[in-house]
């Protein structure tokens, strides 16, 4: 059981952050056609195509699909604003000058650019378009249409968190038609990967006939002009959308491109809820299921066809970092100010319950924003990890300098009981003592808050708050929970309309940028930001600006270590569980490459190197 991720860092910038990290080039004074964090990239120059590809996969085909997360419908085709829901698979139009490859943390490769080139004082990077780069209308890309696609995304008109993301690149300055420099405020290894990763549209998306412009804030289906594989094809009342393979696409024969996007077209059907999805599936209705619900993964993912073999199972072992999972508690809320009361709410979680009787044991304790990855802090503080928070022990919480944070625990020669004593005394000592049937402060105030989730996952959430609740019940404390239509939870979000609230952090093998818009204090009044927590602390400000402008991998460690140590001695966020497989069910026509990537999501793992199986019928007409 797990819940799906909402939007963090956009829906195209959330995948940026999982594979870009800082550089490193052997000459940095020279055009390169890739960069790495540390050392050489794996693939060297003149490569044909990535190891977890089949360069021979056949084309053809439709790739049925149900909800990808949680969103139920669509009123939008523009994935950059804030207001509305945008469409799934949009990411399949967009492409950026680099991307990076699933069996490395932090390489870039050329995309749009065909050679990148790294001022040697680290302070701007300078892309070369490649010639052949087109749009989906048949428009080269040039170097105005990146400067285009910067500057709109850094503007009011799209969702603040961009802003935020690639607020230290100062200017995008046009060189020639093809080539385009990118300034930066400040060195850090980071910025060319961010710079490489801006999301290129074209100028005339959303042109009227007499040359006018619809205001990129009002755009909604107005169809993106992307240089990507597919094309939108047709869509049904925010419903159904089908995405067509461009058959003018630029760039199928670059070797980041070769044996990928195999599907001739790709469809969506949104459900209206997790019941539905799932029998929709079984029913022969999609083709492809990424399970996150440990249940129904046991009990509920079988049937007749699964006997006779037309649906297959099977978990794919991945690498990636868990990202963060959990309660997230909003600090806006008086309620929630005090760290004793946030610790004692953590005790009253009891996950090793949880985990035999509805997870069938098959999840781990996430304990730590870093989870699975040695970006997870560790023990006590070391050397390195002091010098970064020792100039900032009058800010932080002593505790943080000695041993990490232990997730309490209810196996032996722990108990629930032992916890919730724990956790009543803590309360008392923030003022909140057991009186007239209920935990109250010094006013007299009972101690009630709501644990807000959508509607589509709120039925696989419902059995997990329950047993929660029934132990905050103990305490005197009542927790509400209350289901609402992802639409509407995703407006309360964006304005912070919540007490407590299930959200999934999107992993990052190599933090950056997007921790500043995480928790960043900046942030925290922003709308519409990753900031769900609220926090605003110029300790946590500090450690992130110096993991962004770490130099190298010992820095980064160190840097990510500390923050990892004062967010979870912070006790901002419930955490949940993890599992470090993938568990895919889909039907037995789909094939995919012998060779697995190391750092992906199953979801677009599918939609990018999977293919259909020739048929033999027709193979013999």
């Amino acid at each position: 059981m797990t819940t799906g991720s909402r939007r963090v860092l956009g829906p195209l910038l959330a995948s940026l952050a999982v594979g870009f990290g800082g550089f490193a080039v052997s000459n940095p004074a020279c055009a390169v056609y890739a960069i790495a964090q540390y050392g050489e990239p794996k693939y060297p120059a003149g490569f044909t195509h990535f190891d977890y590809v089949d360069p021979n996969a056949p084309r053809g085909g439709t790739l049925v699909l149900a909800n990808p997360n949680r969103l139920t419908s669509f009123d939008k085709f523009n994935p950059f604003t804030l207001r509305g829901n945008a469409a799934p698979g949009l990411g399949y139009l967009f492409e950026s000058l680099t991307t990076g490859s699933l069996d490395e943390v932090s390489t870039a490769y050329g995309l749009l650019a065909d050679d990148i080139s790294v001022a040697s004082d680290g302070l701007s990077a300078t892309f070369h378009i490649n010639p052949k780069a087109r749009f989906s209308n048949g428009d080269a890309v040039t170097a105005e249409d990146v400067k285009y696609s910067f500057e709109t995304l850094k503007s009011p008109q799209a969702a603040p968190q961009y802003s935020v993301y690639f607020g230290q690149i100062s200017r995008a300055v046009v060189v020639d038609p093809l080539t385009i420099r990118f300034e930066f405020k400040e060195r850090t290894r980071e910025m060319p990967f961010i710079a490489g990763g801006i999301p290129v549209f074209s100028r005339k998306w959303g042109m009227k006939p007499d040359g006018s412009h619809v205001p990129f804030d009002q755009l909604a289906f107005q169809k993106p002009i992307g240089s990507g594989p597919y094309l939108i094809e047709q869509y049904d009342n925010g419903r159904t959308i089908t995405y067509k393979r461009n058959p003018a696409y630029w760039g199928s024969a670059l070797p980041v491109r070769v044996g990928t996007y195999n599907f001739e077209r790709i469809s969506y059907k949104l459900y209206s809820d997790g019941v539905a999805r799932l029998e929709a599936f079984k029913a022969g209705e999609y083709d492809a299921l990424v399970e996150y619900i440990a249940r129904n993964w046991v009990r509920r993912d079988i049937g007749k066809r699964f006997d006779n073999g037309e649906l297959i199972k099977r978990e794919f072992r991945n690498h990636n970092g868990t990202g963060m999972q959990g309660f997230f508690i909003n600090l806006r809320r008086p309620l929630f100010k005090d760290v004793r009361v946030r610790q004692a709410l953590d005790l009253a979680f009891d996950f090793q319950w949880l985990n035999r009787q509805l997870f069938f044991n098959q999840y781990t304790r996430i304990d730590s924003f870093f989870a699975n990855t040695d970006l997870a802090a560790t023990g006590t503080p070391s050397a390195g990890e002091l010098a970064i928070l020792s100039p900032l022990r009058a800010q932080l919480d002593p505790a943080v300098f000695g041993p990490m944070v232990r997730q309490p625990s209810t196996d032996a020669p722990d108990s629930l009981r032992a916890n919730l004593i724990k956790a009543r005394q803590l309360l008392a000592d923030a003022g909140w003592t057991y009186r007239d049937g209920a935990l109250r402060n010094a006013k007299g105030d009972p101690f009630v808050f709501e644990i807000l989730d959508d509607s589509g996952s709120g039925a696989s959430m419902e059995p997990v708050v329950a047993t929660f609740q029934r132990n905050l019940q103990k305490l005197g404390i009542v927790a509400n929970f209350r289901t609402v239509d992802f639409a509407l939870i995703q407006k309360r979000l964006d304005a912070y309309d919540f007490d407590v609230t299930s959200i999934r952090m999107p992993d990052v093998q190599i933090p950056g940028t997007e921790q500043e818009t995480r928790f960043g204090s900046k942030s925290a009044d922003q709308q519409g930001s990753d900031n769900y927590i609220g926090l605003k602390s110029p300790a946590v400000d500090s450690i992130v600006h110096t993991l962004i402008g770490a130099q190298t991998r010992e820095q980064l460690l160190d840097s990510t270590h500390a923050l990892d140590r004062v967010l979870m001695h912070g006790y901002y966020v419930i955490p949940h569980w993890y599992t470090a497989s993938h568990r895919v069910a889909y039907r037995n026509t789909l094939a995919y490459p012998a060779t697995l990537p190391l750092y992906y999501t199953a979801e677009d793992w599918i939609t990018s190197t999977w293919w259909f199986k020739p048929d033999p019928a027709a193979a013999t007409k």
